[in-house]
């Protein structure tokens, strides 16, 4: 599981970062966290392949978040992409992406399903799962889990051993495989630990301080927050439907989340380091995110 950080301005594009967008590698496929202007530019200069995106999830329809989608979709047809694509969305997903694949003259060469998604909807798919919740802000607008299923156990070598077992026979029990030594059976799960949860990371999208926010990303490996403003200001970022950087640590804080990235930065703070570390005052493992940050999601 690896996050790749496309763009991390709010609002517009700046000089130094592109409109939101964030490429999520998971073990079978790469899905996309918003689609901001200039996402598939961003995709070229990252290790995360556009023609790889086999879904798009969109916290809501403000232009900042979703522009780049026509673009993509127009370059997926031209590099003759055949493999469907599916977008999820808010409840006014079907007409917003509607309008977007209506835009300018081109041939749709490959299926693309909208999905509209209400707070609290939860999504299984291949390998994970996805969870909704209601953000708060003028629009529609969803925050998201995505979660892996349960992971097995960490192998127990000193037990292994103590059934008489050897290092061959400690690679067969973890690939599944039955052993026996002397009279007795080994069974993988004989050594292995109880189950582990799968990595989670909650996006919050565009949001004011939310609870609802906080409740999904409980105990979740990594949460996305938006920080558009320093506390200074955070009243008036917050009337818009956005929070500060120490608003987002402190979801981070009371949801006991592994760790804390903060994104949607407004084009005021050319600087991240002051808002970094008004997060870290509240949250220590914060890190204000950067365009083209890649960071490898590890087992808890």
């Amino acid at each position: 599981m690896r996050l790749t950080f496309l763009g991390t301005s709010g609002s517009w594009p700046t000089r130094e970062r592109s409109a939101s967008a964030i490429a999520l590698a998971l073990e079978k496929e790469l899905v996309l966290l918003d689609c901001g202007e200039g996402t598939q530019r961003q995709l070229f200069q990252s290790s995360a392949s556009f023609m790889r995106v086999r879904r798009v999830f969109l916290t809501h329809f403000h232009g900042d978040h979703f522009l780049g989608l026509p673009g993509l979709i127009q370059s997926m047809c031209l590099n003759h992409r055949e493999e469907p694509l599916d977008i999820y969305g808010p409840p006014d997903a079907t007409e917003m992406v509607g309008r977007a694949l209506r835009m300018g003259y081109f041939t749709l060469r490959f299926p693309v399903e909208v999905h509209a998604l209400a707070p609290g909807s939860e999504v299984e798919l291949p390998g994970y799962r996805v969870r909704t919740a209601a953000a708060t802000h003028p629009v529609p607008a969803l925050a998201y889990r995505i979660e892996e299923g349960p992971r097995r156990g960490r192998f127990d070598g000193a037990l292994a051993r103590s059934f008489g077992l050897e290092g061959p026979d400690f690679a067969r029990l973890e690939e599944g495989e039955t052993v026996r030594v002397g009279g007795r059976v080994v069974r993988p799960e004989d050594v292995m630990g109880p189950p582990r949860p799968g990595r989670s990371v909650v996006y919050s999208g565009d949001t004011a301080p939310a609870e609802d926010v906080a409740r999904l990303a409980e105990k979740a490996t990594i949460l996305v927050h938006e920080a558009t403003a320093a506390q200074e200001i955070e009243k008036e970022a917050n009337e818009w439907g956005h929070s500060s950087a120490r608003q987002a640590a402190e979801c981070a804080r009371v949801a006991g989340v592994g760790a804390l990235f903060l994104t949607h930065f407004s084009a005021r703070y050319k600087e991240l380091e002051p808002l970094e570390s008004e997060a870290r005052i509240v949250f220590p493992g914060s890190t204000a995110a950067r365009d083209l940050l890649e960071h490898l999601v590890h087992q808890p």
